[in-house]
């Protein structure tokens, strides 16, 4: 039986969708579409509403930290999930996005005093940094399997944080300031400002829309069929004609792209940035997300990257007795982690392909 064919005849709310007609996955979507635009108010709900909203961080604030930490485990899961690439130093990326965009729009910055970017003329300019930089990362590490990948991606995030801390021009702990936030007002105010977070969510949530576009479209090409097959088995893959430089750069350079995306939008609502932003438990916190979510399905990591920003937000403000449990998030997340991987080490919302692969090895390896 095809992949597709199983698919249409699993049950649950998956086996559900692909049974239905065109129309009606349409108005699925655009049902769901709707509902995500509208989680700013999600606080108004009766009943529910108390129940999922943040209280020591205003609600529209944590959705945007919910949007980049997706991008990030978006573009995580195509260098993990897709190509089977260990990424430890992901957040480096994340880093030259925002620093890119601080180093162009920034006061503080010697370019911007020299040329005075725009934010708009200096955003394909970071993103375009943040490819340069993962084919930066790509094309040394290719013939790196494993561990080895891993510790030299991590050494990757290292460098980016130590050249940020000791160099003038990156300026260290003092950081950049006033950062210009995106253009556009409505009524003679600008739309994005420092007291309503709702716009940057909703900026950040039709960003998110338009790369799991993208990284679709991939996934259903011959570039998405090659990082299968590189995931897989790369010197099988090799032998098969499969380009696997290209395609692993590809998978670096994309990555990267999307990694940047997040950055240049933090940086845009932060308006303020430093090298303490981009430490290395960003990068295992997005890692942890991916595979919580379920590692090579993109509505996997959308949860396990929300997730991981929703947690820790939703404790703040939450005492039992004298203990704040947001002391504590990074124990109770870990914890979360721990008995996820124990009870559905797939995921939460495994790829259909990866969970029949595990159900195949499950046969082969069980006593006869």
């Amino acid at each position: 039986m095809s992949e597709k064919a199983t698919f249409r005849s699993s049950g649950g709310v998956r086996g559900w969708y692909g049974r239905q007609s065109t129309v009606v996955r349409s108005a699925v979507i655009l049902v769901a579409l709707v509902l995500a635009y509208l989680l700013p108010y999600a606080g108004d709900v009766p009943v529910i509403g108390p129940q999922i909203v943040t209280e020591g961080i205003d609600w529209p604030s944590a959705l945007f930290n919910m949007s980049y930490y997706v991008l990030l485990a978006l573009g995580l899961n195509v260098v993990v999930g897709y190509a089977g690439l260990l990424d430890l130093g992901y957040v480096g990326f994340f880093a030259v996005g925002a620093y890119g965009t601080a180093l162009l729009t920034s006061p503080d910055s010697l370019i911007y005093k020299q040329t005075g970017w725009a934010w708009l003329a200096a955003v394909p300019v970071a993103l375009a940094l943040t490819m340069l930089a993962g084919l930066i990362l790509g094309w040394p590490t290719l013939r790196l399997r494993g561990d080895y990948l891993a510790i030299v991606t991590l050494g990757f995030a290292e460098i980016i944080r130590i050249v940020a801390t000791s160099t003038t021009t990156l300026r260290g702990d003092r950081g950049f300031a006033s950062i210009p936030h995106p253009p556009g007002s409505w009524g003679g105010n600008p739309i994005f400002g420092v007291t309503d977070a709702v716009p940057y969510f909703w900026l950040g949530l039709t960003v998110i829309i338009v790369v799991i576009l993208g990284v679709r479209n991939l996934d259903r090409s011959r570039v998405g069929r090659s990082w299968l097959a590189i995931r897989e088995d790369e010197e099988a893959a090799e032998i098969m004609g499969v380009r696997t430089i290209k395609y692993k750069l590809w998978a670096f350079a994309i990555g990267a792209f999307i990694g940047g995306l997040g950055g240049v939008l933090f940086s845009g609502e932060q308006s303020f940035i430093n090298s303490q932003t981009f430490v290395l438990q960003f990068s295992i916190l997005v890692l942890a997300g991916v595979v919580m979510g379920g590692s090579g399905n993109m509505a996997g990591a959308i949860l396990g990257g929300a997730l991981i920003s929703y947690i820790p937000d939703r404790l703040r403000g939450i005492s039992v007795g004298d203990t704040d449990l947001y002391e504590y998030r990074f124990a109770l997340f870990g914890a979360v982690i721990i008995l996820i991987m124990v009870l559905r080490p797939q995921g939460l919302i495994p790829s259909r392909r990866r969970a029949m692969e595990l159900k195949d090895r499950e046969k082969e390896v069980a006593p006869q």
